[in-house]
This record gives C-alpha cells, structure tokens and sequence, in this order.
C-alpha cells in the first residue's frame, strides 16, 4: 500500500500541464532562470513565469539565490524541491487524475521526441495477468526499485551521471471483440 502523503489540489493541478512536467523535471536536473527554460521549451517567457508560478506555489520548485548573468543582469534561477516524488497522486480525484496521467504520457512524448530514437536505452512491452492482490505487489515493488534508485540520485548527478527519464503504465488491456479464438496447448 502506498502510504506516501496525498498532494494538494494546488499541486494536483501543478502536475495536470505537460509543460509544466517538462519545467518540473528540468529544474530537478540543475537550476534554470525563467528566460532558460522559455528558450529551452521553445515559448514565450511570459507563459514559462506563469507555470512557473503555479510550481513555486504548490512547494514542486523553488527559487534559489539571484546569480548575475553573462550580460550582467540577476537572474533568479529556479531548482525542483524534490517533493513531487514524496507525495502520492494515486488517489487524486479521478477527473483530475486522468488530467495528471494525460499530461504525464504528453510530456513524456514530448521529451522523447526532443531526445531521439537513439537516447531509448530500455523499452519493454509486457503482458501479464494479474489479480488485484498481484498487481498490488507488482506495483509496490516497482516504486520500491525507483525509491532504491532515487535515494542515492543527488550522489550520482554530482558524480556527473546523465540524466534518465522513464515512464511506466500499467493498464488493463481492453476486453477482446468479435469471435473467440482458442487455440490447443
């Protein structure tokens, strides 16, 4: 059972934006100013500064120290507080959760499609038949190997380790149509 802290409806709706995961998942990589991340993403500052904003207020990123930047001027860069990865939107309303699990596969497909065919470095399609107490205990034991993994994360990005995205989903295939098929052992 997942017995991580339940998210906000402010940082429920901060995660429901393909574009503020990709700004999310940036500022956990290293701190970036607004003006970085609206050339980075390819859009206008004005709308980074609003997404921005909503990830601030719902405690997702934060500002650290105004730096001085090449031409001169400050800059407030901005890093990711790690607290999108110690709450739970398992249980999110379902309206806002089915927004959240959009705005993840977009993102997703956005960063892939920004990274290439040749940055896929593991793909796995799998079919398994899984009552609820099975896939209860599936799911336990995947975050499980990610909270492994993710414990010591801040060691290896300082070693210079790159930087790897992943996504999982599990679903529930659709019920087959039309005429049923058997087949002998």
């Amino acid at each position: 059972m997942d017995d991580r802290p339940q998210p906000t409806p402010e940082q429920i709706k901060a995660v429901a934006s393909p574009l503020r995961l990709r700004i999310l998942r940036l500022c956990n990589n290293r701190e970036w100013t607004n003006k970085e991340l609206a050339v980075r993403l390819e859009r206008d500052p004005a709308t980074i500064l609003h997404h921005v904003r909503l990830l601030v207020a719902a405690g997702l990123i934060e500002p650290v120290a105004v730096r001085q930047g090449r031409s001169g001027a400050y800059e407030k860069p901005y890093r990711a507080t790690g607290l999108s990865w110690q709450l739970s939107f398992e249980k999110a309303a379902e309206d806002e959760e089915q927004e959240g699990e959009l705005a993840m596969l977009s993102a997703f497909r956005q960063e892939l499609a920004e990274a290439g065919n040749d940055a896929v470095t593991e793909l796995c399609m799998f079919n398994l038949h899984l009552d609820e107490e099975a896939l209860e205990s599936f799911s336990e034991r995947f975050r499980a190997l990610i909270e492994d993994f993710r414990k010591d994360d801040h060691a290896r990005k300082e070693r210079g380790a790159p930087s790897h995205g992943g996504i999982t989903v599990v679903y529930r295939l659709a019920e087959p149509t039309g005429p049923t098929v058997t087949t002998e052992p």
